[in-house]
């Protein structure tokens, strides 16, 4: 064969075996997952997290909408520390939780650790919910339970306004409700972990709540029942969140390491601490709703 001779590429035969061998790989991966799960060749820890579930079908069902619907975009990844004990601390908004899930989809993300959640009691009571929030992690929002998980060296995530915060009108949207008695503090003092604030721009809009249905709440031992300008009008339908525009920033740390080890049961100190945590997080929603475009931008 001269020089001058070339030997044409099938470069799209190539190009169909290599999405060919993908597709087998990908398979033989999901039926390798199957076996394991048919099997119970699988590990769960003592708060019944299943790392295996959380990864490849939790967060991987998650993360088309955080990309796509809400178009996320994360700030200040590097406040969350590579290893050890830490407390992010976060508002919260949007009727249904979806604020928390999509926080510990870009935690997980951007650093590769998970956000161990600290949930109310009612999460855990819901048929399939309650077994779900366990596999992905989250635990009752108890003192013990956070302390034991920051002292093992987890990241740990918290949203003191609870059921006042995603259940409020969409009229108070972006204004902090109240961070209950500062338990958080008292457990990252306890502990010597930092404390990361996080604001979230964006659940807000998911499900503007309009009115709410306080005597139907109370007799299905709710903590309200949404009216949205879509649900219940629409029927399921209405249960489809609006492809708000989402922003998400970590704030530096707030450093506990230097308190003495009575810091903790100092009620004027954990109040303080709690209430510059609060602050830091409605500023940074201010500053974060100005540079956001518009709502669905």
């Amino acid at each position: 064969m001269s020089a001058a001779e070339v030997i044409p590429i099938d470069r799209g035969r190539s190009s169909e075996e290599g999405q060919r061998d993908e597709w087998e790989r990908r398979i033989a991966d999901a039926l390798a997952f199957l076996r394991r799960r048919l099997s119970g060749d699988f590990e769960v820890d003592e708060y019944g997290f299943d790392r295996e579930v959380t990864e490849r079908v939790l967060l991987a069902a998650l993360r088309p909408l955080a990309e796509h619907w809400f178009r996320v975009e994360v700030r200040g990844v590097d406040n969350l520390p590579s290893e050890g004990g830490a407390l992010v601390v976060s508002n919260h908004s949007g009727v249904l939780p979806v604020d928390a899930l999509v926080t510990a989809l870009v935690v997980h993300d951007n650093t590769g650790r998970f956000l161990r959640m600290l949930g109310a009691d009612l999460v855990f009571r819901l048929p399939f919910v309650g077994e779900l929030a366990r596999k992905a992690g989250a635990t009752l929002a108890s003192v013990e339970d956070a302390e034991r998980m920051l002292t093992a060296g987890e990241l740990v995530g918290v949203w003191p306004e609870g059921f006042k915060g995603i259940g409020k009108p969409f009229a108070d949207r972006y204004r902090l409700q109240r961070f209950g008695r500062g338990g958080f503090v008292a457990s990252a003092l306890r502990t010597g972990v930092p404390i990361i604030p996080c604001s979230v721009v964006g659940a807000e809009e998911i499900y503007p709540m309009v009115a709410d249905l306080p005597v139907l709440a109370r007799l299905l031992g709710l903590p309200y029942v949404p009216i949205t300008p879509f649900f219940p009008w629409l029927g399921p339908l209405g249960l489809l969140p609006l492809p708000s525009k989402w922003l998400i920033e970590f704030g530096e740390p707030i450093l506990t390491d230097d308190y003495d080890e009575h810091a903790a049961d100092d009620p004027m100190l954990v109040f303080d601490l709690a209430d510059q945590v609060r602050e830091t997080i409605q500023q940074s929603l201010y500053a974060l709703l100005m540079q956001r475009p518009s709502v669905f931008g």
